[in-house]
């Protein structure tokens, strides 16, 4: 007989279609797209319906009730299959005729800038620090400097985990007389308080994958009267995101593209879960989690381990928080270490990468989850 030849030990083929094992709910922090509960999963598959029937006109008049709770608006709310950098284009297409005034302090906030500035618009920056939040009196001296007739702001800045005044910011901006207020509140909306009207938004968006916790291609915003009559002035809206074409579909609850049908179930699901939980409480809860991980940085400091947190009190966003490291520990390594310890956060973003780390501490998580983190965060940072 001939020698048996060497064999590796028989293994099944991988099939990339079967899914991987579910890791423990809880343990996905990073700021964006955040952690989807598996029963808002299990919304999108449901199936398919004609979105130009009797069922998606009932599910769409389902849905305004819970958005404009969310909002804290009377006004309808738009919804697209884009992600949130499309309503920034909106807002930019309908509602800026000349000159735009952008208040610039970080990376989003900036991209909100070339965004309108790729749209042909003359545009000025008023620009403070990575971290810092804008001076509603700083902005009023600007606006007297210029014909502006658009400011553009980041409500919620996920690159520094800064938060912006929108309320006086929406004051100061209206009182110039002939300015709108366009706001990015990826980050806000669903984790800190937005008074679409009450505080006058002329137009404010947001994504799904973010406080909402819903997968990413939603995008969702309210506008205000004052935004649909600039827009009624502008003869170069585009086609895609015309607010004239939303707010005459949305009155037929109807979309002016084809819907995101499934995406449109996991917000129905998800809804139901903000309403049980209640729209103030969910902002407490966002609110309780981020004071404990502000907490957790200067227990941190008193240990010996040199962190910051970039944005000052009174400043700081409740759902994402960006923390400056001590020289010889770098970004990567951090987040890594978690990595291997079965959690996800953010690295720092942009310029920031290798000096910090982010913690998204939005959506569905709870504290009891946060403490977790936290603590495993402690262990990589003495180690």
């Amino acid at each position: 007989m001939t020698p048996t030849a060497h064999r590796t030990p028989h293994t099944a083929p991988i099939n990339p279609l079967d899914p991987e094992p579910d890791p423990p709910f809880g343990r996905f922090f990073l700021p964006g797209p955040t952690e989807v509960r598996p029963e808002i999963l299990a919304a999108q598959t449901r199936p398919m319906i004609g979105h130009r029937g009797t069922a998606m006109v009932e599910l769409m008049a389902g849905l305004q009730p819970g958005l404009q709770r969310l909002f804290r608006t009377r006004r309808p709310v738009y919804l697209a299959a884009s992600s949130a950098t499309g309503f920034m284009e909106a807002a930019i297409r309908n509602c800026a005729v000349d000159r735009v005034l952008a208040l610039v302090n970080g990376a989003f906030s900036d991209r909100f800038r070339n965004i309108a500035e790729s749209n042909g618009l003359a545009v000025d920056a008023l620009e403070v620090p990575w971290g810092e939040i804008h001076d509603p009196g700083m902005v009023a001296d600007k606006l007297r400097t210029a014909d502006y007739d658009a400011v553009t702001v980041v409500h919620s800045e996920t690159s520094t985990g800064a938060l912006n005044p929108i309320e006086q910011l929406a004051a100061v901006a209206h009182d110039a007389g002939g300015v709108v207020l366009l706001v990015d509140s990826v980050t806000g909306v669903a984790g800190t308080p937005v008074e679409s009207d009450a505080w006058s938004l002329d137009f404010v968006l947001t994504g799904s994958q973010k406080a909402l916790a819903l997968p990413p291609g939603l995008a969702l915003g309210v506008a205000q009267p004052s935004a649909l009559e600039r827009a009624r002035r502008k003869t170069s809206r585009g086609t895609y995101f015309d607010f004239l074409d939303f707010e005459k579909n949305v009155e037929k609850n109807q979309t002016p593209n084809t819907p995101p049908l499934s995406l449109l179930y996991a917000l129905q699901a998800q809804l139901e879960c903000i309403d049980r939980e209640g729209v103030t409480q969910r902002w407490q809860r966002h609110q309780a989690m981020a004071q404990r991980t502000w907490q957790w940085v200067d227990a941190m400091n008193q240990r010996g381990v040199a962190l910051e947190v970039l944005a000052p009190p009174g400043g700081r966003s409740p759902t994402v928080t960006c923390i400056m490291l001590p020289h010889g520990i770098a970004g990567p390594e951090v987040t890594a270490a978690m990595s291997e310890r079965g959690y996800t956060i953010g690295g720092g973003y942009g310029r920031l990468k290798d000096r910090a780390f982010r913690i998204g501490h939005m959506g569905d998580h709870t504290l009891e989850q946060l403490e977790s983190l936290l603590g495993h965060l402690e262990e990589a940072l003495l180690k």
